[in-house]
């Protein structure tokens, strides 16, 4: 967070207001701040909502489980064109307007996906989807530290992502267990009232949130340009495209390979959640002052996931066990990877907030999409090889920056 962002980060002062005000105030204050942790949340559910739900989603439209791993791909693809799209156009517009505007997109969204008659109606829906992520994050990140007070703004940050935690345990669950009680069109629905909660919620709490300044093109270029910058995004792409290739069509391997039934891979995908989310707080001391072994400990963990689970498909506690590995890793692996991005360049906050959001969704669509193509053309366990390969390939670029945390944060910021 910058000066600026630091400077305006309440409207109103605690010292000029009598003691009722003040209370009044930071109530209202940390109410904004929840709302958009309920965004978040509704933005993350609905983004890995398909992963749970897509030979459901497969059978009924008529397309193989590839094809419907676009569902995953075309939203992280305009994501990544509408993150510094928007913090670059978006110049002096109100954040409270546009926060608003894109949790109505949401909505709409879902509601599209929800009645799609066929996969160009879906993928339409996804899209835009795509446009109010990407835009969302691009805002979120940078307004969080606005809501509240200057001493609170770390709290307020962390609360918001909190929102992503909770998605990323929920999120896919989730829409197995509605899609199993009703239809996956119920599960669109259901987030699609989920994402009208954080609408009014943030309507009703959200404070004016004036721009301060927005991204230049030049300031983007110079952080792109730096070597080092270059390669800790490829290091990046390469390790999410290699969780994403593999966990996309997680749900027709358990149900084609395993033989789980739709009751199982919920557990299954839950359990995948929950020991994520432990694995992302227990491992937040260890990122901070041994970030090269956290990271290259996770990644090579969900490596040895990856490659076992074909070979342990007889028996569902070996499964369930390599899944629940890998759940573990990946918990660790987004904390690793957004503070490698953040040592890059401290002095551009914003810069690296818009690639680390870009870079994540190129790699999410890139990772969907080749798996697809792999599955539709070799099969199920193939493309969590394929995962394994990029994953081993990720832990290659993180070797060229040499061994020893102060030394990596040397060349990272040099």
């Amino acid at each position: 967070m910058n000066d600026a962002q630091s400077g305006s980060a309440a409207e109103l002062s605690a010292a000029d207001m009598p003691n009722h005000d003040v209370k009044a105030s930071s109530t209202r204050q940390w109410m904004s701040v929840f709302s958009v942790a309920l965004g978040a949340f509704a933005f993350v559910t609905t983004e890995y909502l398909p992963v749970g739900v897509l030979p459901q989603i497969a059978k009924e439209l008529g397309v193989t489980d590839g094809t419907a791993g676009l569902m995953v791909t075309i939203p992280g693809i305009v994501a990544a064109i509408s993150a510094p799209a928007m913090m670059i156009g978006a110049g002096r517009i109100n954040r409270r307007s546009l926060l608003i505007l894109l949790a109505v997109l949401l909505v709409a969204s879902n509601l599209i996906s929800a009645m799609a008659p066929n996969l160009v109606s879906m993928l339409l829906g996804r899209g835009l989807l795509g446009v109010a992520l990407g835009g969302f994050w691009a805002i979120a990140i940078a307004a969080a530290g606005r809501l509240v007070t200057p001493d609170k703004a770390a709290k307020a940050t962390a609360i918001i992502f909190a929102g992503i935690t909770f998605a990323t345990v929920l999120g896919v669950p989730f829409g197995t267990f509605i899609s199993t009680l009703f239809s996956w069109r119920a599960s669109f629905l259901a987030t699609a009232a989920l994402a009208l909660i954080a609408l009014a919620a943030q309507t009703l709490t959200l404070p004016s949130l004036h721009a301060n300044e927005s991204l230049s093109v030049r300031t983007l270029l110079r952080y792109v340009s730096k070597h080092t910058t270059q390669r800790s995004i490829l290091l990046m792409g390469l390790i999410i495209g290699a969780h994403f290739a593999s966990y996309t069509y997680i749900a027709p391997f358990l149900v084609q390979q395993a033989g789980f039934s739709a009751g199982t891979i919920t557990l299954t995908l839950l359990g995948f959640g929950l020991v994520g989310m432990l694995a992302n707080f227990l491992v937040s001391a260890s990122v901070t002052r041994h970030l090269q072994l956290s990271l290259g400990a996770a990644v090579a963990l969900m490596v040895l996931s990856l490659v076992t689970l074909p070979f342990v498909v007889s028996s569902g506690l070996g499964v369930i066990m390599s899944v629940l590995v890998w759940g573990v890793a990946y918990g660790a692996i987004p904390l690793a990877l957004s503070s490698w991005m953040q040592l890059t360049s401290p002095q551009l906050p914003e810069a690296s907030s818009a690639m680390l959001v870009t870079t994540f969704q190129i790699a999410i669509a890139s990772g969907s999409l080749v798996g697809g193509l792999i599955v539709d053309g070799y099969g199920l366990a193939p493309a969590l090889f394929f995962g394994a390969l990029l994953g081993v390939l990720g832990v290659l670029v993180m070797a060229t920056f040499g061994l020893g945390h102060d030394r990596l944060i040397e060349k990272l910021q040099g």
